[in-house]
């Protein structure tokens, strides 16, 4: 076996999705946002780049044209679901860009309105900030996602799965998290009885986590509703329940 040194590159386009295989029609693990680094290995003749992403280690094969050298570090990221980038300081203006929450942006100066990236585009200054920022309740960026599509290793409000949902929220709060479910169940919080979970508890089923809202209700993006939605525990618990499934754990950051 030969080991390569891998090369830093960055994701140059809006979102670029992580697959298991180097085909477009292979399963899609995850997916990495704008201006997110990424250490490419390989890269194949069809244009395949077999990498890491920086922010939570997960492999697969990207596409190579959604890739580029790695620039200047991001200073701030987008907070917001979706956001777009206008070619002046005008909202009138066709934008030049659409970005999801988590992309990360070099900007270069503000006006009263407006953050400025490398080309000039103008973001609105409400729907960035600094890396450095942190949402105070998760649990709220969370629900900024209600209604948005199910979509198996999605991250974003074109379409989002379980565990995407919660990594993006506990990043939005600075709070590493891992991608898959298994992983956050391993690694995130403490265990907490059911009779006291409150929001901002993690609930897991195996293959499967919601977010409380509070002691009675959930958030999660889920193959039943097909979207991300707000349910009662009990009536999560006993849906999921006839799948043959029970709660495995409620963990408390």
């Amino acid at each position: 076996m030969q080991f390569v040194d891998g090369v830093m590159h960055e994701v140059i386009e809006p979102l670029a999705d992580l697959r298991r295989d180097p085909a477009h029609e292979a399963p899609l693990d995850t997916q990495a946002m704008k201006g997110e680094r990424v250490t490419v290995y390989e890269v194949s003749e069809e244009g395949w780049a077999w990498g890491q992403l920086e922010s939570d280690n997960y492999v697969g094969y990207l596409s190579a044209n959604a890739l580029g050298p790695a620039g200047p570090v991001p200073t701030h990221r987008v907070t917001v679901p979706r956001t777009f980038g206008f070619p002046g300081p005008d909202i009138k203006l066709p934008p030049m860009i659409a970005l999801p929450m988590g992309a990360r942006l070099d900007i270069r100066r503000q006006t009263d309105a407006f953050a400025l990236n490398e080309f000039g585009w103008h973001f609105p200054l409400s729907h960035v900030a600094p890396l450095s920022a942190r949402q105070p309740d998760f649990v709220a960026v969370a629900e900024m996602f209600l209604n948005a599509p199910y979509l198996w290793g999605g991250k974003t409000s074109l379409g989002i799965d379980c565990s995407g949902l919660v990594q993006v929220a506990l990043q939005a709060a600075g709070v590493t998290c891992p991608r898959d479910t298994y992983m956050q169940e391993a690694a995130l919080g403490h265990p907490v009885a059911r009779d006291a979970m409150r929001r901002g508890d993690l609930v897991f089923w195996k293959g499967h986590v919601a977010i409380a809202r509070d002691a009675d209700t959930l958030i999660h993006a889920n193959g039943h509703h097909m979207m991300v939605a707000i349910e009662p525990l009990a009536e999560a618990v006993l849906r999921i329940k006839r799948t043959g499934a029970d709660i495995s754990a409620i963990k408390r950051l």
